[in-house]
């Protein structure tokens, strides 16, 4: 039993709208051993070990169900056992997860285990402990080989991915946040491996780390850090402080200690977390004790009056007082019968208590800062209690060191809350936590007395969102109305386009079409990350990663995200939701590879960008495939896109009031229409889009419907879209390798970076559309992990088009040798056709396209398609056409010319150059004309 492959899925993917790990997991011979077979040892011992697992439903959807479908009949398989661990792992360590799915992978025994996941690292662990667990617990004849490390404890394991988890988890604090902005569907983004989280999207984006707030002004962290000066400003406005010194030496402890009188309290000066603080301290030798704790924490000390009462937190947040907790030491009650240590096992049997931020307590430690305590009680580990004495395990009432908390909201004194109001205030905090010592919250400390010890930034939520006793409080949500009031935006509007062929065009012209809107568009694509029309990152930016880039930069008002099938299948989309979702088209491409083997199946990857629109899915009407995604959608309005004004299914949906963009034939030309509520909105005559070559490239004007389309959707006004589409033009510069024309030359020159058959055919199909004095001429290639069909599809779409043809390759050969792409191409031709003097094989880019050039003469058209796209335009503008170089260059060596027998053998060849009908040497190959053709 082994994992094949792993990927990990950001967003929604083929699996799930949320994240998920997909593990395809070979049983080996376990495939002939399903859970019942393996019998009541096996399940068994996995219920002792994750008892949780009585909780799953499974198919049965109630407790014990999955028990049930492992005991049931022949049982299930291993593949689905382990899909349920990894979801009771990230369980007890905290995760709420409840997503899993598992399906046969094809090949027998590889089963495809989808299982949900919150922080990536603690998912994968999850799955590999997982594995390890249920090796061990398989009868050792079925154990596979080195699964199980000698001596291996699953109890230590457990306790050490818990603590993995909660190390990459967010914090209790930062997740409450996290949780209220995801209840007012405010989307987040995390941005490191702690605490740090962008809430919101774009320039409405606010940044929270744990509770520090964007908000939150530096000095008033730096003033609530230097316990001193906070000490003297909430003394100076008559607010109840104890009396303190700073001392950096032990002497000066001493002697600060006999001046403000016993006991005294000992705390570093800029600790947190109550690390460090030594209370009711009674002598100088304890004294002395105290400062070197709290020395172990800063390099200066303070030492401060104790103040008699319980400990209490008041929270406040933008000036109200939101929660108010008292805190007890972690501690242990005598019965008169228990050890102090078997006092604290049976706390720890708690199922509140946990590792760590795992549960809403944590477990008891019997450590040394415990030993201390009992040692200063006159108590030890073995000791036993009298009945009712209270143990102390700890002299701070922190909940991370196994203290408790209960609300007193409700009752606190109103001049408390006052005096907490008016302490964090001073002190400058958004979000402050002041640190109250009252022998009774319910009454004023002006009349019973207190201090405030602690005016605490970043204070932690989890005494307040999980109490030990009380009224649970939502602190978070005050934190979030303030940095977004009711009412304020959180997200930029998202547009999402994919789909096989125009989509980055599409993209392009959309982000063009906000931009003279007056947005500040990001914009992804597969030659880099653009923000306001300037290029950021360089590269194929399709993916989720560069979707959130685009969404985490403080400029953008709106972004365009290009989607790519690459990026869907190998970590799915990087965003949740899309306001506006747009397919193309769906063609044969990237078939065969990342299990995709049919272009259904490529339709239901690229169905994902649809399926999370919300406000509108925009759809190609005249593609089959792409119009049966309507029936996967929930967004509100779906508008169709169509080349014929006479389309059945379109002409019913308009007349239903839905929304539509067509074609339509007119006197001046074709016109782009938008349909509305019944409404007929003339857009845009093809003629006047440049990009279009005066309405000659259909692809372009597809393009360039769909970009109206999804711009209307978006709710951009119909002069901006017109003016857009006005203003875009097929430049290198506005869309590299997309219907670029070079005509300073004495031929034109059509360069484009189309790399499959669809692309290819829609090119030569605006090279007949072109008037044309001289040949037409075509350098012709395909990528070389596509399949040979799809080559030989790619040749037959530009055969018979075309003067002269010349066959290359990539660059980067992606497995073939260096000729065999441009030999099966040639070989196409020949089949559909082409005279085979027509046709030159010259495997490198460089070559075939400067052999193009050359071949240009006044009149002529060549159509260009390029894998190098910098490189390729380039050779083409500083290219010299004969007649304006000089010295003019010395004629090139005539390439071998072989004739080529109508059976594909060559007659009169030499032997090294007979390679089934194809002739190359260095240069390239050349086929002779026969009398034949």
């Amino acid at each position: 039993m082994r994992i094949l492959d792993r990927s990990v899925y950001v967003g929604p993917s083929l699996y799930a709208r949320f994240p998920v790990i997909r593990l395809e997991l070979d049983l080996g011979v376990l495939e002939d051993w399903p859970t019942a077979r393996l019998g009541e040892p096996f399940i068994g011992a996995l219920a002792g070990a994750l008892p949780g697992l009585a909780e799953h439903g499974c198919s049965y959807r109630e407790p014990g169900g999955f028990y049930r479908r492992m005991r049931e009949g022949e049982g299930t398989w291993l593949g689905h056992v382990l899909e349920h661990v990894a979801i009771e792992l990230q369980n007890i360590a905290g995760e709420a997860v409840t997503f899993g799915k598992t399906r046969s992978a094809g090949a027998p025994g590889v089963y495809s285990v989808v299982y949900e996941y919150v922080q990536r690292d603690e998912g994968i662990a999850a799955g590999e402990l997982g594995l390890r667990l249920l090796s061990s617990l398989l009868p050792p004849q079925l154990r596979p080989e080195g699964s199980v490390p000698e001596g291996w404890s699953f109890p230590e394991a457990r306790d050490q991915f818990i603590r993995f988890a909660q190390r990459r988890a967010l914090g209790p604090s930062t997740a409450a946040l996290v949780h209220a902005a995801e209840r007012r569907g405010i989307p987040w983004l995390r941005l490191n491996d702690q605490s740090l989280v962008q809430l919101g999207h774009g320039k409405y984006q606010q940044r929270i780390q744990a509770t520090v707030t964007g908000r939150t002004p530096h000095i008033s962290v730096e003033l609530a850090s230097d316990k001193e000066e906070t000490n003297k400003i909430l003394a100076g406005l008559g607010l109840p402080v104890p009396q303190q010194e700073l001392v950096q030496h032990e002497a000066q402890a001493l002697r600060a200690a006999r001046r403000i009188g016993f006991p005294v309290v000992t705390k570093p000066f800029n600790g947190n977390h109550g690390r460090g603080i030594s209370i009711r301290l009674t002598t100088e030798e304890e004294v002395a004790h105290g400062f070197e704790v709290a020395r172990e924490h800063s390099r200066s000390v303070v030492v401060e009056s104790f103040l008699e009462g319980d400990d209490h937190r008041l929270l406040v947040v933008n000036g109200a007082l939101v929660a108010a907790t008292r805190r007890t030491p972690g501690h242990v009650v005598g019965d008169g019968e228990h050890t102090v240590g078997q006092l604290i096992d049976i706390v720890n049997q708690d199922p509140r208590r946990g590792v760590g931020h795992e549960k809403v307590l944590t477990r008891l430690e019997l450590d040394a800062q415990a030993h201390k305590m009992l040692e200063r009680a006159g108590l030890g580990a073995e000791s036993v209690p009298e009945k009712g004495r209270t143990v102390y395990l700890r002299s701070t009432a922190n909940l991370s060191t196994g203290g408790t908390a209960t609300d007193v909201t409700d009752v606190i004194h109103p001049d408390n809350r006052e005096m907490a109001e008016r302490a964090v205030r001073a002190i400058g905090l958004d979000v402050g936590g002041v640190d109250f010592l009252s022998k009774n919250i319910r009454e004023s400390y002006r009349t019973i007395g207190g201090g405030i010890c602690e005016v605490n930034a970043a204070p932690g939520f989890r005494m307040h969102v999980a109490p030990s006793e009380g009224t649970a409080r939502d602190v978070a949500e005050p934190v979030i109305d303030m940095l977004f009031p009711p009412g304020t935006s959180a997200r930029v509007p998202i547009a999402a386009v994919t789909g096989t062929n125009g989509k980055t065009t599409t993209a392009r012209m959309l982000a063009h079409i906000t931009k003279m809107a007056g947005y500040t568009p990001g914009l992804t694509t597969t030659d880099g990350v653009y923000i306001d029309g300037q290029r950021t990152v360089s590269g194929d930016m399709t993916g989720p990663v560069s979707a959130r880039m685009v969404l985490a930069d403080p400029q953008i008002d709106i972004a365009v995200l290009e989607t790519a099938r690459g990026g869907l299948l190998r970590a799915g989309m990087g965003v949740n939701e899309v306001n506006v979702g747009a397919v193309l088209n769906v063609q044969p491409d990237h078939l065969g590879l990342k299990g995709i083997e049919t272009l259904e199946q490529l339709a239901e990857v690229k169905r994902i960008v649809v399926e999370v629109a919300t406000d509108c899915a925009v759809l190609n009407a005249d593609d089959a495939l792409v119009l049966k995604m309507s029936g996967y959608t929930e967004a509100k309005h779906i508008c169709y896109v169509t080349l014929n004004p006479q389309h059945a299914l379109v002409r019913e949906h308009v007349r239903a009031g839905g929304r539509a963009c067509a074609l339509e034939a007119g006197v001046n030309g074709q016109m782009i229409t938008l349909y509305e509520r019944g409404a007929h909105i003339p857009l845009l005559w093809t003629h006047l889009i440049p990009a279009t070559l005066e309405g000659r490239a259909v692809h372009n004007v597809q393009n360039a419907m769909f970009a109206a389309a999804m711009a209307f959707a978006l709710g951009i006004k119909l002069e901006a879209i017109r003016q857009g589409l006005r203003t875009f033009d097929s430049t290198f510069f506005q869309v590299p390798g997309r219907m670029n024309v070079f005509d300073e030359h004495p031929f034109k020159v059509l360069f484009d970076y189309g790399h499959n058959a669809h692309a290819v055919a829609a090119m030569a199909d605006l090279a007949q559309r072109l008037e044309v004095q001289g040949k037409r001429i075509v350098v012709l290639a395909g990528p070389g992990d596509r399949r040979d069909e799809d080559l030989i599809a790619i040749a037959r779409a530009v055969a018979g088009r075309f003067d002269h043809y010349i066959c290359r390759r990539d660059d980067n050969l992606r497995e073939r040798k260096p000729d065999e792409v441009p030999r099966i191409q040639a070989a196409a031709l020949t089949a559909a056709g082409v005279p085979r003097g027509a046709i030159s094989v010259i495997p490198d880019e460089q070559d075939a396209i400067n052999t193009a050039l050359e071949m240009g003469a006044p009149g002529d058209l060549l159509l260009i398609f390029a894998d190098a796209l910098v490189r390729s335009w380039k050779q083409i503008i500083k290219f010299k056409p004969a007649g304006t170089a000089a010295p003019a260059a010395p004629p090139p060596t005539p390439l071998p010319v072989i004739e080529i027998a109508a059976e594909g053998r060559a007659r009169d060849a030499p032997a090294a150059f007979s390679l089934e009908g194809l002739i190359r040497d260095e240069r390239g190959v050349r086929f002779a004309p026969e009398a034949e053709d």
